[in-house]
């Protein structure tokens, strides 16, 4: 089942943002989250707050979502005043946002058109699983604006998408990468999970090189995580499946950046891999770099000028508290300038472009880090402190001894 919300600080029925967190609104980038909470059925490994239609529960509908979503973004203007503040990205995710009409998709980005307006340029993407979309669908996304697909290959061997109770069939991503660039999508992304209990390595070297001649032009690829209160953490618990081992998930990353290396991607943040810096994924590195942006849907999480704030999680309390003139955020945070920090440290440290040494306060940890190898000796004469390989490999654990 999805995973729980977490507390925070009330949030008024209005919505209004405190003044400091509009200081400066319109001087960072702006982007839009839409989160669609609907899902065909629940993949075993998944705690995100989706719902199957047997889940969903009276009070909410995928019929009526793409209303109560565009409500949303009129709030979102509301809320965030008169300030000139082009939209540079926006991204649906999910759930499975294709599992909506076309349609409605186009017609919630038209909100956001109308009400804010797209920077030119400006980066639009959808999830997508493999098979809920054709070439006609993707047609009238791109039609309407969308320029950016990511699809959900995870696996190209059989056994491998059982474990992850995935739908789709092992050569499905590849079609639906050829039918994305023939409908003119400019923007292709595959996403790849490792490590699922049954892989061997031979199984990830074959999903790689599969995901490799589909032709994308960027690839994700997350080494899983067992998340509690899934169906896999049950089976893993009961013994039916072994925990996925953490020196195997890095001989896997080891592979993964090999490989991909050797077709042209180079890595721009620890999971992610583009063929060129305009394949890049925009919106996340908005996310990464400490931009603001506004998420639509229920349970989506919103950052504006150091406040955050997460919606309530059902479709149904989200649709009547919209439909009743209140925000349908749950909670929120002001975070410190020392919270800032420790997040900007941890989000840019990941980054290729690595993060500037003279603002790490502990020279004794940078000094060994670098020594140990986890920093690269070129960009350090310059000022910057960027990851090696093996440093990705390390990089939760050297944030952990910086803050």
């Amino acid at each position: 089942m999805p995973s729980t919300l977490p507390d925070g600080d009330p949030v008024p029925p209005s919505g209004d943002l405190p003044e400091d967190a509009l200081d400066g609104l319109g001087e960072r980038p702006f982007g839009f989250y839409v989160h669609v909470p609907f899902c065909v059925t629940r993949c075993g490994y998944c705690d995100f707050n989706t719902y199957t239609a047997s889940e969903l529960g009276p009070g909410a509908s995928r019929d009526d979502y793409a209303h109560t979503a565009v409500r949303e973004v009129r709030r979102a203007r509301a809320n965030l005043g008169d300030v000139d503040l082009p939209v540079e990205t926006v991204f649906f995710g999910g759930g499975t946002p294709t599992l909506l009409p076309a349609a409605d998709l186009v017609r919630i980005l038209a909100a956001i058109g109308e009400e804010f307006g797209l920077a030119h340029g400006a980066e639009v993407s959808t999830e997508a699983n493999p098979e809920s979309v054709d070439p006609a669908y993707l047609e009238e996304l791109r039609g309407g604006g969308f320029n950016r697909v990511s699809f959900g290959m995870q696996s190209a061997r059989e056994h491998v998408l059982r474990v992850l109770e995935r739908a789709h069939t092992p050569g499905r991503p590849a079609h639906a990468v050829a039918e994305a660039r023939a409908a003119g999508f400019e923007h292709v992304n595959l996403d790849l999970i490792y490590s699922t209990p049954g892989e061997s390595d031979d199984d990830w070297r074959a999903s790689l090189a599969a995901a490799i001649e589909a032709g994308p032009d960027h690839v994700s690829a997350y080494s899983l995580i067992v998340e509690d209160g899934t169906r896999l953490a049950a089976r893993i618990r009961r013994g039916e499946l072994p925990m996925p081992d953490d020196d195997v998930a890095a001989d896997r990353y080891l592979i993964a950046d090999a490989m991909l290396a050797e077709a042209g991607f180079e890595w721009y943040e620890v999971s992610n891999w583009a063929t060129s810096e305009a394949a890049r994924c925009r919106h996340n590195l908005l996310y990464w770099t400490g931009g603001d942006w506004w998420g639509v849907g229920p349970g989506a999480h919103s950052h504006v000028g150091g406040t955050r704030w997460w919606n309530v999680k059902h479709p149904a309390a989200y649709a009547q508290r919209l439909a009743a003139g209140v925000s349908p955020a749950h909670a929120r945070e002001v975070l410190t300038p020392g919270d800032r920090a420790v997040e900007r440290l941890m989000l840019e440290l990941r980054l290729s472009a690595g993060f500037p040494l003279g603002e790490l306060d502990r020279p004794r940890v940078v000094a060994r880090a670098l020594a140990d190898g986890l920093l690269e000796v070129e960009p350090f004469k310059t000022g910057r402190a960027v990851l090696t390989l093996r440093g990705r490999l390390l990089a939760d654990a050297l944030v952990r001894d910086l803050t």
